[in-house]
Protein backbone atom coordinates (compact mmCIF):
# COMPACT_ATOMS: atom_id res chain seq x y z
CA UNK A 1 0.00 0.00 0.00
CA UNK A 2 1.41 3.35 -1.08
CA UNK A 3 0.99 6.31 1.18
CA UNK A 4 1.91 9.47 -0.27
CA UNK A 5 3.13 12.29 1.94
CA UNK A 6 3.10 16.22 0.39
CA UNK A 7 5.45 18.37 1.87
CA UNK A 8 7.42 21.33 1.44
CA UNK A 9 9.92 23.42 3.75
CA UNK A 10 8.36 26.62 1.81
CA UNK A 11 5.05 26.07 3.88
CA UNK A 12 7.05 27.48 6.72
CA UNK A 13 7.78 30.76 5.51
CA UNK A 14 3.57 31.76 6.25
CA UNK A 15 5.11 32.12 9.81
CA UNK A 16 4.08 34.36 12.64
CA UNK A 17 5.89 32.82 15.59
CA UNK A 18 3.43 34.52 18.38
CA UNK A 19 0.03 32.98 16.33
CA UNK A 20 -1.28 29.48 17.31
CA UNK A 21 -1.03 28.83 13.56
CA UNK A 22 2.83 28.77 12.82
CA UNK A 23 5.88 27.00 11.36
CA UNK A 24 6.69 25.08 14.03
CA UNK A 25 3.02 23.16 13.94
CA UNK A 26 4.35 20.92 10.33
CA UNK A 27 8.03 20.96 12.28
CA UNK A 28 7.04 18.59 15.27
CA UNK A 29 4.53 16.64 12.96
CA UNK A 30 7.12 16.00 10.54
CA UNK A 31 9.47 14.52 13.78
CA UNK A 32 6.86 12.43 14.88
CA UNK A 33 6.17 11.33 11.39
CA UNK A 34 10.63 10.58 11.54
CA UNK A 35 9.72 7.79 14.71
CA UNK A 36 6.86 6.06 12.94
CA UNK A 37 7.45 2.59 12.37
CA UNK A 38 6.23 2.90 8.74
CA UNK A 39 8.20 6.19 8.13
CA UNK A 40 10.29 4.19 5.50
CA UNK A 41 7.90 3.24 3.48
CA UNK A 42 5.56 6.78 2.92
CA UNK A 43 6.31 8.32 -0.14
CA UNK A 44 7.03 11.93 0.13
CA UNK A 45 6.33 14.37 -2.70
CA UNK A 46 6.23 17.86 -3.44
CA UNK A 47 4.20 20.06 -4.15
CA UNK A 48 2.90 22.15 -7.39
CA UNK A 49 1.95 25.79 -7.18
CA UNK A 50 -1.70 25.64 -8.31
CA UNK A 51 -2.48 27.97 -11.67
CA UNK A 52 -3.79 31.14 -11.04
CA UNK A 53 -6.61 30.13 -12.96
CA UNK A 54 -8.26 26.95 -10.45
CA UNK A 55 -7.80 30.30 -8.19
CA UNK A 56 -10.58 32.45 -10.09
CA UNK A 57 -13.32 29.08 -10.01
CA UNK A 58 -13.41 28.91 -6.64
CA UNK A 59 -12.80 32.58 -4.98
CA UNK A 60 -13.49 36.05 -5.62
CA UNK A 61 -11.13 38.15 -8.02
CA UNK A 62 -11.42 41.30 -5.08
CA UNK A 63 -10.68 38.02 -2.45
CA UNK A 64 -7.56 36.71 -4.82
CA UNK A 65 -6.01 40.21 -5.47
CA UNK A 66 -5.94 41.02 -1.66
CA UNK A 67 -3.69 37.96 -0.64
CA UNK A 68 -1.76 39.29 -3.96
CA UNK A 69 -1.19 42.97 -2.84
CA UNK A 70 -0.41 41.95 0.59
CA UNK A 71 1.91 39.50 -0.55
CA UNK A 72 3.89 42.46 -2.64
CA UNK A 73 3.94 44.90 0.42
CA UNK A 74 4.74 42.36 3.21
CA UNK A 75 3.02 40.91 6.33
CA UNK A 76 -0.13 42.62 7.47
CA UNK A 77 -3.75 41.25 8.74
CA UNK A 78 -7.05 40.60 6.82
CA UNK A 79 -8.33 40.34 10.20
CA UNK A 80 -8.10 39.82 14.12
CA UNK A 81 -6.95 36.09 13.61
CA UNK A 82 -5.95 36.05 9.62
CA UNK A 83 -1.98 37.18 8.71
CA UNK A 84 -0.63 37.58 5.46
CA UNK A 85 3.56 36.64 5.05
CA UNK A 86 5.46 38.32 2.08
CA UNK A 87 5.54 35.85 -0.93
CA UNK A 88 2.13 34.23 0.55
CA UNK A 89 -0.17 34.45 -2.51
CA UNK A 90 2.39 32.26 -3.82
CA UNK A 91 2.56 29.70 -0.59
CA UNK A 92 -0.94 29.35 -0.16
CA UNK A 93 -0.95 28.73 -4.39
CA UNK A 94 1.46 25.60 -3.23
CA UNK A 95 -1.01 25.10 -0.14
CA UNK A 96 -3.71 24.34 -2.85
CA UNK A 97 -1.88 23.03 -5.72
CA UNK A 98 -0.32 20.06 -3.25
CA UNK A 99 -3.91 18.99 -2.19
CA UNK A 100 -4.99 18.97 -6.10
CA UNK A 101 -1.69 16.80 -6.92
CA UNK A 102 -2.75 14.48 -3.96
CA UNK A 103 -6.16 14.46 -5.37
CA UNK A 104 -5.17 13.18 -9.19
CA UNK A 105 -2.32 10.74 -7.59
CA UNK A 106 -5.11 8.96 -5.81
CA UNK A 107 -7.55 8.86 -8.77
CA UNK A 108 -4.59 8.14 -11.07
CA UNK A 109 -3.96 5.00 -8.62
CA UNK A 110 -0.18 6.70 -8.29
CA UNK A 111 -0.71 6.03 -5.14
CA UNK A 112 -3.63 4.21 -2.76
CA UNK A 113 -4.29 7.38 -0.25
CA UNK A 114 -2.18 10.75 0.54
CA UNK A 115 -2.01 13.07 3.10
CA UNK A 116 -1.69 16.82 2.33
CA UNK A 117 0.93 18.24 4.89
CA UNK A 118 0.20 21.61 3.79
CA UNK A 119 -0.21 24.82 5.46
CA UNK A 120 -1.72 28.19 5.42
CA UNK A 121 -5.05 25.82 6.03
CA UNK A 122 -8.18 26.70 3.97
CA UNK A 123 -11.61 25.51 5.24
CA UNK A 124 -12.37 28.85 6.25
CA UNK A 125 -12.04 30.57 3.19
CA UNK A 126 -15.20 31.48 1.70
CA UNK A 127 -15.72 32.09 -2.17
CA UNK A 128 -15.10 35.75 -0.61
CA UNK A 129 -13.35 36.15 2.19
CA UNK A 130 -10.09 35.03 3.65
CA UNK A 131 -10.75 34.50 7.15
CA UNK A 132 -9.92 31.87 10.19
CA UNK A 133 -6.41 31.29 9.85
CA UNK A 134 -7.00 30.53 6.44
CA UNK A 135 -6.26 32.13 3.09
CA UNK A 136 -7.76 29.79 -0.24
CA UNK A 137 -9.74 26.75 0.60
CA UNK A 138 -8.05 24.13 -0.35
CA UNK A 139 -10.31 20.97 -0.54
CA UNK A 140 -12.61 22.87 -1.81
CA UNK A 141 -10.09 24.42 -4.76
CA UNK A 142 -9.51 20.30 -4.85
CA UNK A 143 -12.95 19.11 -4.93
CA UNK A 144 -13.83 21.75 -7.80
CA UNK A 145 -11.29 20.08 -9.89
CA UNK A 146 -12.23 16.89 -9.52
CA UNK A 147 -15.58 17.87 -10.12
CA UNK A 148 -14.86 18.91 -13.67
CA UNK A 149 -13.28 15.56 -14.54
CA UNK A 150 -16.90 14.27 -13.58
CA UNK A 151 -16.43 12.70 -10.27
CA UNK A 152 -18.25 13.08 -7.15
CA UNK A 153 -16.33 14.38 -3.87
CA UNK A 154 -17.17 13.55 -0.17
CA UNK A 155 -15.72 16.42 1.67
CA UNK A 156 -15.54 14.75 5.34
CA UNK A 157 -14.20 17.67 8.10
CA UNK A 158 -13.14 16.62 11.58
CA UNK A 159 -12.24 19.95 13.05
CA UNK A 160 -13.43 21.50 16.07
CA UNK A 161 -14.15 24.89 14.19
CA UNK A 162 -16.98 24.05 11.65
CA UNK A 163 -16.18 24.67 7.81
CA UNK A 164 -17.93 27.67 6.78
CA UNK A 165 -15.33 28.69 3.87
CA UNK A 166 -15.61 24.70 2.42
CA UNK A 167 -19.81 24.69 3.00
CA UNK A 168 -20.32 28.23 1.50
CA UNK A 169 -18.58 27.20 -1.83
CA UNK A 170 -20.67 24.15 -2.40
CA UNK A 171 -23.67 24.93 -0.76
CA UNK A 172 -26.15 24.63 -3.89
CA UNK A 173 -24.53 21.52 -5.70
CA UNK A 174 -24.58 17.93 -5.92
CA UNK A 175 -21.46 16.99 -6.57
CA UNK A 176 -19.70 17.42 -3.62
CA UNK A 177 -21.12 16.77 -0.40
CA UNK A 178 -19.96 18.34 2.72
CA UNK A 179 -19.97 16.62 6.23
CA UNK A 180 -19.26 18.03 9.30
CA UNK A 181 -19.05 17.46 12.83
CA UNK A 182 -18.00 20.27 15.77
CA UNK A 183 -18.35 22.59 18.56
CA UNK A 184 -21.48 24.75 18.74
CA UNK A 185 -21.44 27.33 19.80
CA UNK A 186 -18.56 28.11 18.27
CA UNK A 187 -16.71 30.10 15.83
CA UNK A 188 -17.31 30.85 13.56
CA UNK A 189 -20.83 30.62 14.49
CA UNK A 190 -22.48 28.20 11.58
CA UNK A 191 -22.81 24.76 10.89
CA UNK A 192 -26.58 24.50 12.78
CA UNK A 193 -28.51 20.91 11.66
CA UNK A 194 -30.89 23.22 9.26
CA UNK A 195 -28.05 24.36 7.63
CA UNK A 196 -28.07 21.54 4.61
CA UNK A 197 -27.84 23.40 1.62
CA UNK A 198 -30.11 25.19 -1.34
CA UNK A 199 -31.36 24.41 -4.77
CA UNK A 200 -29.21 21.36 -5.83
CA UNK A 201 -27.54 21.24 -3.22
CA UNK A 202 -30.20 20.73 -0.77
CA UNK A 203 -29.62 17.57 1.59
CA UNK A 204 -25.68 17.54 0.14
CA UNK A 205 -24.59 19.57 3.16
CA UNK A 206 -24.65 17.96 6.85
CA UNK A 207 -24.15 18.72 10.25
CA UNK A 208 -23.14 17.95 13.51
CA UNK A 209 -23.29 20.36 15.80
CA UNK A 210 -21.33 18.81 19.26
CA UNK A 211 -21.94 19.91 22.50
CA UNK A 212 -19.12 20.89 25.02
CA UNK A 213 -17.47 17.66 25.72
CA UNK A 214 -18.62 15.76 23.42
CA UNK A 215 -16.12 12.97 22.11
CA UNK A 216 -15.28 9.50 20.54
CA UNK A 217 -18.38 7.55 21.46
CA UNK A 218 -20.99 10.74 20.65
CA UNK A 219 -18.66 11.11 16.91
CA UNK A 220 -19.07 7.17 16.52
CA UNK A 221 -22.70 6.96 16.93
CA UNK A 222 -23.33 10.34 14.04
CA UNK A 223 -20.90 8.29 11.74
CA UNK A 224 -23.47 4.94 12.16
CA UNK A 225 -26.53 6.79 12.10
CA UNK A 226 -26.03 9.33 9.80
CA UNK A 227 -22.84 10.25 8.03
CA UNK A 228 -22.10 6.82 6.75
CA UNK A 229 -25.06 5.53 5.72
CA UNK A 230 -25.34 8.57 3.68
CA UNK A 231 -21.93 8.67 2.16
CA UNK A 232 -22.84 5.37 1.01
CA UNK A 233 -25.65 5.84 -0.67
CA UNK A 234 -23.47 9.16 -1.98
CA UNK A 235 -21.15 6.96 -3.50
CA UNK A 236 -17.56 9.30 -3.80
CA UNK A 237 -14.87 9.04 -6.22
CA UNK A 238 -12.43 10.44 -3.88
CA UNK A 239 -13.16 11.40 -0.17
CA UNK A 240 -11.04 14.45 1.30
CA UNK A 241 -10.88 14.58 4.62
CA UNK A 242 -10.20 17.90 6.37
CA UNK A 243 -8.34 16.86 9.21
CA UNK A 244 -8.03 19.78 11.72
CA UNK A 245 -7.02 18.10 15.31
CA UNK A 246 -7.88 20.94 17.35
CA UNK A 247 -10.76 18.51 18.47
CA UNK A 248 -8.57 16.73 20.55
CA UNK A 249 -9.25 16.82 24.28
CA UNK A 250 -6.08 19.07 24.49
CA UNK A 251 -6.45 21.27 22.30
CA UNK A 252 -6.26 24.71 23.62
CA UNK A 253 -8.30 26.37 20.93
CA UNK A 254 -10.59 23.17 21.53
CA UNK A 255 -13.61 21.99 23.69
CA UNK A 256 -14.10 18.21 22.24
CA UNK A 257 -13.03 15.15 23.79
CA UNK A 258 -11.48 13.04 20.92
CA UNK A 259 -8.34 11.04 21.91
CA UNK A 260 -5.63 10.36 19.14
CA UNK A 261 -6.52 7.22 17.89
CA UNK A 262 -9.97 7.97 16.88
CA UNK A 263 -8.67 10.18 13.54
CA UNK A 264 -7.34 7.10 12.37
CA UNK A 265 -10.81 5.10 13.70
CA UNK A 266 -12.70 8.17 11.49
CA UNK A 267 -10.15 7.39 8.78
CA UNK A 268 -11.23 4.19 8.69
CA UNK A 269 -14.35 3.91 8.86
CA UNK A 270 -14.50 5.97 6.01
CA UNK A 271 -12.25 3.85 4.07
CA UNK A 272 -14.87 0.99 3.77
CA UNK A 273 -17.27 3.72 1.98
CA UNK A 274 -14.75 4.47 -0.43
CA UNK A 275 -10.51 3.93 -0.05
CA UNK A 276 -9.43 6.59 -2.35
CA UNK A 277 -8.98 9.10 0.46
CA UNK A 278 -6.82 12.30 0.99
CA UNK A 279 -6.54 13.84 4.12
CA UNK A 280 -5.66 18.04 4.00
CA UNK A 281 -4.42 19.72 7.17
CA UNK A 282 -6.59 22.08 9.10
CA UNK A 283 -6.62 23.30 12.67
CA UNK A 284 -4.23 21.74 15.46
CA UNK A 285 -2.15 23.94 18.29
CA UNK A 286 -1.51 21.56 20.60
CA UNK A 287 2.16 20.51 19.54
CA UNK A 288 2.79 17.88 22.01
CA UNK A 289 -0.08 16.32 20.26
CA UNK A 290 -0.61 16.98 16.63
CA UNK A 291 1.93 14.77 15.72
CA UNK A 292 0.46 11.96 17.58
CA UNK A 293 -3.04 12.51 15.93
CA UNK A 294 -1.52 12.89 12.33
CA UNK A 295 0.55 9.36 13.26
CA UNK A 296 -2.68 7.99 13.88
CA UNK A 297 -3.85 8.54 10.52
CA UNK A 298 -1.11 7.85 8.72
CA UNK A 299 -0.91 4.50 10.22
CA UNK A 300 -4.93 3.59 9.64
CA UNK A 301 -3.72 4.95 6.11
CA UNK A 302 -0.74 2.43 5.41
CA UNK A 303 -2.48 -0.02 7.40
CA UNK A 304 0.47 -0.17 10.56
CA UNK A 305 -1.52 0.75 13.50
CA UNK A 306 0.63 2.62 16.27
CA UNK A 307 -1.77 3.67 19.00
CA UNK A 308 -0.37 5.82 22.22
CA UNK A 309 -1.25 6.10 25.79
CA UNK A 310 -4.20 8.71 25.68
CA UNK A 311 -7.91 8.31 27.06
CA UNK A 312 -10.35 11.17 27.82
CA UNK A 313 -13.71 11.28 29.57
CA UNK A 314 -16.30 12.66 27.34
CA UNK A 315 -20.28 13.40 27.07
CA UNK A 316 -22.27 11.41 24.41
CA UNK A 317 -25.48 13.53 24.38
CA UNK A 318 -26.10 13.49 21.12
CA UNK A 319 -29.47 11.69 20.40
CA UNK A 320 -31.28 15.48 20.17
CA UNK A 321 -28.67 16.54 17.44
CA UNK A 322 -28.85 13.22 15.56
CA UNK A 323 -32.87 13.08 15.73
CA UNK A 324 -32.26 17.21 14.45
CA UNK A 325 -30.36 16.18 11.42
CA UNK A 326 -32.32 13.12 10.35
CA UNK A 327 -35.95 15.63 10.23
CA UNK A 328 -33.83 17.79 7.90
CA UNK A 329 -32.16 15.33 5.39
CA UNK A 330 -34.77 12.18 5.77
CA UNK A 331 -36.27 13.38 2.30
CA UNK A 332 -33.11 13.43 0.75
CA UNK A 333 -31.53 9.54 2.09
CA UNK A 334 -32.55 6.55 3.61
CA UNK A 335 -31.80 6.89 7.04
Amino acid sequence: MTTQIIFSEEFSRHNNTGHPENAERLHVMIEEIKKAPFYKDLEFVKPEILPEKFLYEVHSTRMIEQIMDISDEGESWIDMDTYVCRSDYEIARLAAGGLVKACNNVMKDEADNAFALIRPPGHHATKNRSMGFCLFNNAAIAAKELSKQGKKVLIFDFDVHHGNGTQDIFYDRKDVMYQSTHLSPHYPGTGDTDEIGIGDGKGYTINAPLSHGNGNNAVSKILDEVFLPVAKQFNPDLIIISSGYDSHHLDPLGGLRFTSGFFGEMTARFQKIQPRVVCTLEGGYNLQWIGKCLVSQLGQMINNIVKYDDISNESENVDEVINQIKNEISSYWEI
